[in-house]
């Protein structure tokens, strides 16, 4: 479904993703895990069109997202970080607003914005207004925007961040239902996320990917057998060395 290809990011004489490559099929969730300022969200964004690469590309169904970005974007749902939302619209206007967007009318758009809303457990605040919503409640509103033309394609950037533990809970288990008929990228630095939802994951450093596996084979690289240890050892050390210059 997703084949990216060395996809590169130069910020003037600054290259911020180093000619990252990998592919991502339907029934998978991909964790793409890094610290702050490693490229995780430049990836993202070059890799949904919201930013273009400074070479590279990324295939999404076959569509090239450089060459052919309209048939490409139509098959992704990306759902960005501190995703925006119209805060003086109710929860079933404004995705009544993003169905007309996406270009449906009439019954089909009506039964898209009941879809949305049936997915992401919206159902009890369909009529209230977005700024009046719990965190929580705006982040599935978020979701449901992204999910509403049922891309075959989904890209979240830090999905649960800042949410409490059940709203945690019900978004990864919203994630993991839709699984099985998406491919699905989480870009996070939430190891325990990686672990709960990811069916792989790779690590990026300083626009580097440095390791990819499967949750169990990314632990199993350190004698602790844990994640956070993993994780620590492929990115700590060039951190430190950074600051003492």
């Amino acid at each position: 479904m997703l084949e990216v290809r060395q996809l590169r990011k130069n910020y003037g004489s600054f290259e911020a993703v180093k000619g990252i490559s990998f592919t991502v099929k339907q029934g998978e969730i991909l964790g793409f895990l890094g610290p702050n300022g490693a490229g995780k969200s430049t990836t993202m964004r070059m890799v949904t069109g919201f930013l273009p690469p400074t070479s590279g590309t990324a295939l999404i169904g076959g569509h090239d997202i450089v060459e052919t970005p309209i048939p490409a974007k139509a098959l992704i749902g990306y759902l960005p970080e501190n995703a925006p939302v119209y805060p003086e619209m109710t929860v079933a206007g404004f995705l009544d607003f993003v169905a007309g967007v996406r270009g449906y009318c009439g019954a089909e758009r009506a039964r898209r914005v009941d879809s949305a809303v049936e997915c992401c457990r919206l159902g009890a605040v369909r009529h209230q207004m977005v700024e009046t919503l719990s965190k929580g409640y705006k982040q599935r509103v978020c979701f449901a925007q992204a999910v509403l033309h049922d891309p075959s394609l989904l890209v979240m950037d830090e999905p649960t961040d800042g949410l409490d533990p059940n709203q945690k809970h019900l978004v990864r288990d919203m994630i993991k239902t839709m699984a099985a008929e998406k491919a699905i990228i989480i870009s996070t630095h939430i190891l325990e996320e990686v672990e709960a939802v990811c069916t792989r994951a790779m690590i990026i450093n300083e626009g580097r990917i440095v390791a990819e596996g499967t949750p169990v084979e990314l632990k199993a690289r350190h004698p602790s057998g844990r994640l956070d240890e993993v994780f620590r050892s492929l990115t700590q050390g060039t951190a430190e060395k950074t600051t003492k210059r």
